[in-house]
């Protein structure tokens, strides 16, 4: 009797570490498939991204290109020349341009905030940057693009209370 008790005590056990790693494999499947529904959708939000960035630059450019079309979406002040409104328009399209490079992941906040650093030397990027502040306080506060937006307005900031000639050093970058 106590011979039978250990081969069925060795047999029950050698079930129960055949369930527990049958219930482990499956474990494993449903995790890989959640991860790969994971990369997919994600995938899938980058793709829209893009699609959403390319469709931005083309009805832009088409407001550069045709002044007529440019008053659809022209919310700057008309006092301000239509060159220069228009040249506001590229502006936007290059800070989108930047804004979706982040969003998408091929810029951190770091590398966003150094390359915008360099394109406030340019004046009218600053007078665009000016200029839109209206559009920015449109946003909701809590969203991304606001606190990109913040970000910025501190770069601006900094930049403006600087006493060196040396823009590139200027500020201290956020880190993710």
């Amino acid at each position: 009797m106590a011979t039978r008790k250990k081969i069925t005590g060795r047999f029950g056990s050698a079930a129960a570490g055949m369930l527990t790693a049958a219930r482990q494999r499956r474990l494993d499947r449903v995790r890989l498939h959640e991860r790969q529904l994971r990369l997919e959708e994600s995938a899938i939000r980058r793709e829209a991204l893009r699609h959403q960035q390319r469709m931005h630059w083309e009805l832009l450019n088409r407001a550069i290109d045709d002044p007529s079309l440019a008053e659809v979406i022209d919310t700057y002040d008309k006092s301000i020349p239509a060159a220069r409104r228009r040249q506001f328009l590229y502006a936007n399209a290059w800070y989108t341009h930047l804004y979706h490079c982040y969003r998408t992941g091929l810029l951190d906040r770091e590398e966003l905030y150094r390359i915008l650093r360099e394109f406030f030397q340019s004046p009218i990027f600053r007078e665009y940057w000016d200029a839109s502040e209206h559009m920015r306080a449109s946003l909701n506060e809590a969203s991304e693009e606001a606190r990109l937006g913040r970000m910025v307005d501190g770069l601006v900031q900094d930049l403006d209370d600087a006493d060196t000639d040396e823009w590139w050093v200027v500020g201290t970058p956020p880190t993710d």
